[in-house]
Formats: structure tokens, sequence, C-alpha cells
């Protein structure tokens, strides 16, 4: 959404799922460190449908379609969610893989995910690109300094996010290709996947 601060009447409520019950899902996911030339790191504000007083932070990124490189996914999840405009060559790492999962009200995803860092000049976010869902759970956007994310209480997935932000900086400055960080098996969640 075109704005800094949550919104808090435009999360649709679904009625949660009994915990056993949630359907599972599998995907592979591209993720992205958007970093501004005034160093600062876009996160979204994100929600779960069913659990509205329930917020937290994430990197823009998605799942990738069927035959789509990481790169691309990345590349193409930038654009619809952000509106801008980079090439996968402009992306560093990845930075880190990881497995997650992620319990909500009314699913459970198992999913790995890659992380790419790319730095852009400061620009306008545009949600033109958005689906339904987006704009349902993603309620708002925030460029936060590392003085900022080191200050909040908020929830912010994944939680490593000022490290793998100073391990970004370093690969993009040292032209060695280093491997990516393992950020082993995480959960994330809501409601707890178990």
């Amino acid at each position: 959404m075109s704005q800094d601060e949550p919104a808090t009447d435009s999360v649709r409520t679904l009625v949660p799922v009994p915990p056993e019950q949630r359907p599972r899902r599998r995907r592979r996911t591209a993720r992205v460190l958007l970093i501004d030339d005034r160093d600062r790191l876009l996160l979204f504000h994100d929600t779960d449908p069913g659990l509205s007083d329930v917020h937290w932070w994430i990197t823009p990124g998605g799942g990738l379609d069927p035959g789509e490189s990481d790169t691309a996914a990345a590349v193409r999840e930038l654009f619809e969610e952000t509106g801008v405009v980079v090439g996968e060559d402009e992306l560093v790492g990845p930075v880190m893989e990881r497995r997650v999962v992620h319990g909500y009200s009314d699913v459970v995803v198992d999913q790995e995910d890659v992380f790419f860092a790319c730095w852009v000049p400061a620009f306008e976010i545009s949600d033109a690109g958005h689906t339904p869902e987006e704009r349902a759970l993603m309620t708002g956007h925030h460029w936060w300094t590392r003085a900022e994310l080191t200050r909040t209480t908020d929830v912010v997935w994944p939680a490593e996010v000022l490290d793998l932000w100073a391990d970004a900086d370093a690969r993009r400055g040292s032209g060695t290709a280093r491997p990516p960080i393992d950020g082993g098996y995480v959960e994330e969640s809501t409601v707890p996947a178990q």
C-alpha cells in the first residue's frame, strides 16, 4: 500500500481453521533486502487475516512461478510489490537460504526462502501490482533505518534481518562470491504449525 503507517480497517477477516485441519502448502520464495540510497531497508507490514490483532514486518518477495529462476522471481516480485524495476544483475547474493514454516490461522506454509539484496535510489512505493490477497494482508510499508530496527519491539521476519543487511553490505563491497548464510530451519507463526 502507498502509506508509511499500517492501516487498521483494510484487513479482511477470515474464520480461523482449527489448527489440526489447516491445509499445508509448500513453495519456494525469493525475497529481497531492498535498500535505498538513504541507507534504509523496505519492509511491508503484514497480518494474519484470521487474527486481526497480530502483525509483523517482512521483506518484499514471494513465490516462484513454474520454471522461474530465483533471480527472475526476485526481480518480478520487486516490480509487483513496489513498482521498482531492477535487473537480475543488480541483485547481490543469495545472502541467505533457509527453510521456514509459517503457521497461520487458515493454512500452514512450508517454504524454502532464498534472500537477495539490492540497492536502489529512494522512490515512492506503488501497490499497483499487488494481488487482492496482498492488498488484504500487506497493510502498509516503511523504509527502516538500522537504528529503528534495533529499537523496535515489533516482530520482524526474518529476525536476523540486521545481520543479513550487514552481510549484504560486506558482500556488495567485496567483489568476492561467498556462499549464502545457512539460515537453517525456523518457524515464524501466528498459530504454531504443529
